[in-house]
């Protein structure tokens, strides 16, 4: 069982403990020596390591997605913790806890699922309706969305976070939709369960967050315009012109073609969808950088999904 983690590396000290491989490279100083850079990782984040002498055999032996037993010093370099790697070793099946490397959903998994098919009951179109229902309580589908992350650094980033992210997008459906009475709320709750039900093709994670050779090949809007639109014509008498506005809702999520979409949303619910879409995702990555410790009390880690980092403001006006 892992004891120490790396949320725990926050002074200089000598640590053993385990971790996963997310990252090996060999890199050359400004003097031009070698040394081996790894990303090494557990649930809590990652941290950088570094091996800079007689590195040779753990770059032949030890690879990406691999776990391992280190003796590591730590430095606080730019007020964020390293490791300077001393001894190195794979990990044995039995000294690893899978639960210890992948983050996971704070909320429970079985209530939030439960919810998420409450919502695709209120659903009062019934075309709609039967469709969203058919994919959730497909048995493959159902499994995989309890535990699926929503990505793999954006937003959401662990296990259950895409369930998550979708009854979390329900219920400001309803909120949005009340507001603004004009919107049609079962096209936005439709959009809602299934923008993102490509994800569980386009991503793997039995050990670290990563992508399938589906996902990185084609993406989970291509995915999922391709599961939902069988899954439609699976359905006697689907109607074609509500067809081609679930595609899409699906399609022109992302909002703007340099974010992926093959559209940009022309139907008023597709453009509501895409800011909420867009809205929950943003604070779902600034969630994460502020929960990461940083070093410094009062700002956030740098969040690399949105190039910049944020004041704690609770901090701020103790």
């Amino acid at each position: 069982m892992k004891k120490s983690f790396v949320i725990d590396l926050a002074t200089e000290q000598t640590v053993t403990t385990f971790f996963l491989v997310h990252e090996k490279e060999i890199r050359n100083t400004r003097e031009g020596k070698q040394y081996l850079r790894m990303e090494l990782g557990d649930r809590s984040g990652t941290v950088e390591a570094r091996v800079w002498d007689a590195f040779e055999a753990i770059a032949k032996d030890i690879n990406r997605d691999d776990f391992i037993k280190v003796l590591a010093r730590v430095e606080i370099y730019r007020n964020k913790p390293q490791l300077v790697l001393q001894q190195v070793r794979r990990a044995t099946p039995e000294e690893i806890d899978l639960s210890d490397y992948l983050p996971h959903t704070k909320e429970n998994v079985e209530e939030m699922w439960t919810r998420l098919q409450s919502y695709a009951a209120e659903i009062e179109n019934s075309w709609l309706r039967q469709l969203v229902v058919s994919i959730l309580q497909d048995p493959p589908n159902a499994a995989r969305f309890k535990r699926a992350p929503a990505a793999k650094v954006m937003h959401h980033a662990f296990i259950g976070g895409l369930l998550e992210h979708v009854v979390g997008l329900c219920g400001l459906a309803k909120q949005i939709a009340a507001h603004y009475p004009e919107l049609n709320v079962d096209l936005l709750l439709t959009a809602a369960i299934l923008h993102d039900v490509g994800k569980l093709d386009e991503l793997c994670y039995e050990r670290a967050v990563g992508y399938t050779t589906e996902g990185q090949l084609l993406g989970h809007i291509v995915l999922e315009l391709e599961s939902v639109s069988k899954a439609m014509d699976a359905i006697p008498n689907f109607p074609p012109r509500l067809k081609t506005v679930v595609q899409h809702l699906l399609i022109s999520h992302h909002g703007e073609y340099e974010f992926g979409s093959p559209k940009l949303p022309m139907i008023r619910e597709a453009l509501v969808f895409h800011y909420m879409d867009d809205l929950d995702s943003k604070l779902g990555a600034v969630r994460t950088a502020l929960a990461t410790p940083s070093g410094e009390p009062e700002w956030s880690i740098f969040s690399p999904a949105l190039g910049r980092k944020f004041l704690n403001l609770d901090e701020y006006l103790k």
